[in-house]
């Protein structure tokens, strides 16, 4: 079976904890990377619950990428009709991606699928990226032999300074720096708040924020042409 498709996992979490807060996936941090991957390996969207993930309702409606995102119909279909993780079949996989949005703290950080499915891709030679919040989706994840997937990687995700920035540090269960941190990740960011940060340590890809998607989608299209 050949391996020629990208995951993209995106949350099933509609809410920042109890506070009611609307939360899911960002849609610049999908549309960014798929409009680089797209065009050169089919895309599947797949989320714990499957169906119409939620998406969080704030973003730039001027942004070039997003428009071009929301007018394609067949990358529409597919986000509004993404799959359970437990129907993906990681062998036909050639990476793994995570879009962010506070949603993936909630239920992704845990998800034994979708943990499953990127372990499996990752250490079938496949690629694993994430961007932003995303990067939740492999804190938490451990390989066959026991260790952390992040342990002695370079690797960043949202910083602390930038939750504080954005008000939503008392409702999400743990801040994602000290997480990566705690599981052993060489974790750094951008000199400033929001500017773009990427980090490759092998065939791990993670980038710092919204700012940093379309570099990491470039980045795992590198990764995948070598």
């Amino acid at each position: 079976m050949p391996r020629d498709k990208i995951l993209f996992v995106l949350t099933s979490h509609s809410k920042l904890g109890n506070s009611g807060i609307p939360t899911g996936y960002y849609l610049p941090e999908v549309a960014h990377a798929y409009n680089v991957l797209a065009p050169h390996y089919k895309i599947v969207f797949a989320s714990p619950n499957g169906g119409v993930p939620p998406m969080v309702a704030e973003y730039d409606r001027s942004d070039a990428g997003c428009i071009a995102f929301l007018g394609d119909s067949v990358a529409m279909s597919a986000l509004n009709n993404s799959i359970t993780l437990e129907s993906v079949n990681s062998e036909e996989l050639v990476a793994v991606y995570f879009p962010g949005g506070h949603g993936p703290m909630f239920d992704l950080a845990h998800h034994p699928a979708s943990l499953q499915i990127t372990r499996e891709v990752y250490e079938a030679g496949g690629i694993v990226g994430a961007v932003c919040h995303g990067t939740a989706g492999i804190v938490n994840l451990k390989l066959s032999n026991g260790t952390f997937l992040v342990s002695g990687k370079n690797v960043t995700g949202f910083s602390n300074t930038e939750e504080d920035a954005v008000q939503k540090t008392n409702f999400i269960p743990f801040m994602l720096e000290d997480q990566l941190k705690t599981n052993g990740g060489n974790f750094s960011k951008a000199a400033t708040d929001w500017a773009e940060h990427v980090l490759v340590d092998g065939r791990l890809v993670t980038g710092q924020n919204p700012a940093s998607t379309t570099k990491t989608g470039l980045e795992i299209l590198s990764l995948m042409k070598k």
